[in-house]
């Protein structure tokens, strides 16, 4: 592909530093010149800001917007995502696989990146399977949002701007707590990607993956992390829907359809926390195969044949997100 996320995503990184103060976000420059966007530690954030730092982290290549549905009873305000470039809006940027970390012991700052940036400087296997990376000279600048309730180390943000190709100056850094409600939009606009991530998990040929739309409920933000990274993971996990649309034969729709589902995983049944806890909050102790939506439609465009399978459990969802 010969465009740049990076460059996709600028256009849409300007207009949140330009409305920064009516979305009551902070704007700052490090000492060495990288811009940082503060939407949840000092500043309050809100949903349209994480609305539209979910596009950013789609490289410009999505679309998220926020609607009231019917389909659940306590919890009716999704978010809608939808992309044409699915696999690299949200596998080669939207995806949080950069792990970041400055420092030893209880002093070390260890964060997830996500966003087009990882497209210019992450080292990650899956840029190779994907057959895509951007390049500094065409991307000029770059963006990363990282999910942290700290500020990093100027250190570390002139890491990420070498290991980008970038100067400082021409880095921006989103930082998006998980408890603050900016980071629970960013996190559950990742509906689609997270189906997408498990498709590829699974061996599916992503270049036949040629559309998608996806959907989750927004989820309460709470100041406990535990809670609110479990409410986050929850809302995809038993009320997220997820429609691709595939170029294949209709028995490998029909097989890719039954498996997406997070109700496969053998760990599925509880609260995200609780799962988590009971892994010894180790995530490789978890079953990969949990992490994807609940209900997906897999609609094959070489014959025209839907195959759905799973379901949405407002049951599970109200164990998670509390009373209301």
């Amino acid at each position: 592909m010969s465009f740049s996320v990076n460059r996709c995503a600028a256009p849409l990184v300007q207009a949140l530093v330009d409305d920064s103060e009516r979305l009551r976000l902070k704007v700052r420059r490090l000492g060495n010149g990288v811009r940082v966007v503060d939407a949840g530690i000092e500043a309050v954030g809100g949903l349209e800001a994480g609305r539209r730092i979910a596009e950013i982290c789609m490289g410009g290549l999505g679309t998220v917007s926020l609607r009231a549905s019917s389909r659940l009873r306590h919890w009716p305000w999704h978010l809608d995502v939808h992309s044409d470039q699915p696999v690299l809006a949200c596998l080669a940027s939207q995806y949080a696989g950069w792990s970041l970390q400055h420092g030893e012991g209880k002093q070390a700052f260890y964060a997830l990146g996500s966003g087009p940036a990882r497209a210019l400087g992450s080292k990650e296997d899956l840029f190779e399977e994907l057959g895509y990376r951007d390049r500094s000279d065409r991307a000029k600048a770059g963006c990363l949002a990282i999910e942290t309730e700290h500020f990093p180390p100027a250190e570390l943000a002139d890491k990420i701007a070498r290991a980008c190709g970038l100067p400082a100056e021409a880095l921006t850094l989103i930082l998006t707590p998980t408890g603050s409600l900016g980071g629970a939009v960013q996190v559950v606009a990742r509906v689609l990607e997270v189906a997408l991530h498990k498709a590829h998990t699974l061996g599916f040929a992503l270049e036949q993956v040629v559309d998608g739309t996806g959907t989750a409920p927004v989820c309460p933000p709470s100041p406990d992390f535990m809670t609110a990274m479990g409410r986050t993971n929850d809302a995809i996990l038993f009320a997220g829907y997820v429609h691709l649309y595939v170029r294949c034969r209709d028995d490998e729709a029909r097989t890719l359809a039954e498996r997406l589902p997070s109700g496969v995983s053998k760990d599925y049944g509880k609260p995200f926390a609780q799962v988590f806890e009971d892994a010894g909050r180790d995530f490789y102790r978890i079953d990969p195969m949990l992490f994807s939506p609940a209900e997906v439609v897999v609609t094959s465009l070489a014959s025209g044949n839907s195959f759905r399978a799973g379901c949405r459990d407002e049951t599970l969802l109200e164990r998670s997100f509390g009373p209301c």
